[in-house]
């Protein structure tokens, strides 16, 4: 009779684009020392996340097998991923309707008898030797090469999470902010002595914000995630402040703010929204694309890239999608704002036209342009919606959003909790990057702002 064996899988995929480059990375891990007994990962071309992640499975349980090959139905396998949409899937808690899924999961589910394997959905931030796996072999990729085990910095992410005695995490769906912020008041109040203080803390600047509750199965897409990006959740607390013991939350999402290059309205300051005539850039603004591409390819950092509709953000977009190897997803709430009809004017020529327009417009930002144009308060309603989805869609990720000064301002304000009036006290120069990271229970970092050394 076989002797009992138990091993945990942990597994993660990823896509530069998704579809775009991608990669995978999976680890076996002894569950009585949490030490690393297998790792695996592969850069596997153009796919999906989707399709990364189930290969980072199989490539898990194929090693996980590998290790005890004479375990037969005695080795039992316990998976741990941070796919929402996999462990369900696998669980049969959810059809599997996309046809490229499908031989996927039946070539996993294949590998050992169904009653040898369980799933558990953990978060992210506790699934950090397979994501730096999936990374590793994404970088290799890049670089016209395939992962090595020999040069693999892995096991250093090794989440002291998987020692014996941990308590098990707070549930939650991927993403899931009441869960994160429930874990960290837990951390506070276990390193304080105290509760922590419950608070509603709102990210939007809407009076009641609308609930999006999760599907109860998810659309499976071939070209974006479905499984670890859910609606925005609120958090479930106030978010901490201070220099208090703060809980590991994990990696933030982190929006990169990349204003577009120069149009030829630009050095004559004028108004130039999304009502005018959407102009391109100039021969100075593509220079700028160009030296803003060089930035992030030296970086290696962005990973996903959306833009604007307007046709100056697309075009520097597209400069920094070629040099990176990734596509481009345009975002209507990106937009500049509409000016109405004072696009195409300089300051001065909209205080001799319409002074008294202009002056109502400076008071108060709920006042829009003449002739229709947006009010500050509407640009930051759609501006605020469009971080809560980004937020919750690259959760841990790095994205770059090429977009226009009132938006970028907006981001900046709002994460800093600024009135409506700071929007006129932030310069902002063409092509110019600020940053901003938000994290799991909330708070919101601003990193950088009009940064401009990539130009010169």
């Amino acid at each position: 009779m076989s002797v009992a064996r138990q091993v945990v899988v942990e597994a993660d995929g990823g896509s530069r684009g998704n579809p775009g480059p991608a990669g995978y990375g999976a680890v076996v891990i002894d569950p009585a020392t949490g030490e690393p007994l297998a790792e695996a990962a592969e850069y596997i071309g153009v796919a999906t996340n989707n399709v990364a992640e189930y290969r980072g499975l199989i490539a898990g349980l194929t090693a996980a097998k590998a290790l005890f090959p004479d375990a037969g139905e005695a080795l039992r396998v316990h998976v741990r991923m941070d796919s929402k949409l996999v462990v369900e899937q696998m669980s049969g808690r959810w059809k599997i309707k996309h046809p490229d899924m499908k031989p996927l999961a039946a070539r996993a589910a294949a590998i050992l008898p169904p009653s040898s394997v369980t799933y558990e959905w953990i978060p992210r931030a506790q699934n950090k030797h397979a994501d730096r796996l999936a990374n590793e072999a994404m970088d290799a990729g890049r670089d016209g090469r395939q992962w090595e085990a020999s040069a693999s910095t892995a096991a250093l992410d090794a989440p002291s999470a998987r020692t014996p005695g941990t308590p098990s995490p707070v549930q939650g769906p991927p993403g899931d902010q009441a869960a994160g912020a429930a874990r960290a008041r837990a951390a506070l109040a276990a390193a304080r002595g105290a509760a922590a203080p419950a608070a509603d803390a709102l990210f939007s600047l809407a009076e009641e914000p609308v609930e999006a509750p999760l599907a109860e199965e998810p659309v499976e897409s071939g070209g974006e995630p479905t499984d670890a990006h859910p609606a925005p959740q609120q958090p479930a607390g106030t978010p901490q402040t201070g220099w208090g013991a703060a809980p590991d939350l994990g990696a933030p999402a982190t929006l990169v703010l990349l204003r577009h290059g120069e149009t030829a309205l630009t050095p004559e300051k004028r108004f130039s929204g999304s009502g005018g005539t959407d102009p391109e850039l100039s021969a100075v603004g593509r220079g700028q694309a160009e030296r803003a591409a060089g930035h992030f390819a030296a970086l290696g950092t962005v990973q996903e890239i959306v833009s604007s509709p307007l046709r100056r953000c697309r075009e520097t977009a597209a400069a920094v999608a070629a040099r990176l190897g990734l596509d481009v997803r345009i975002d209507e709430s990106l937009r500049e704002t509409d000016f109405g009809a004072w696009e195409g004017l300089t300051f001065g020529e909209v205080r001799e036209r319409y002074g008294d327009d202009l002056t109502a417009w400076l008071a108060s930002p709920d006042t829009a342009p003449t002739g229709g144009g947006e009010s500050f308060a509407e640009v930051a309603e759609r501006v605020a919606a469009a971080r809560d989805r980004l937020v919750a869609r690259y959760a841990g990720r790095t994205v770059l959003l090429v977009t226009h000064v009132t938006p970028i301002k907006t981001f900046v304000r709002l994460a800093l909790g600024a009135p409506p009036e700071a929007l006129f006290r932030m310069e902002l120069s063409a092509a110019s990057i600020s940053t901003v990271a938000y994290y799991a229970d909330g708070n919101a970092s601003v990193r950088l702002l009009n940064d401009t050394s990539h130009l010169r």
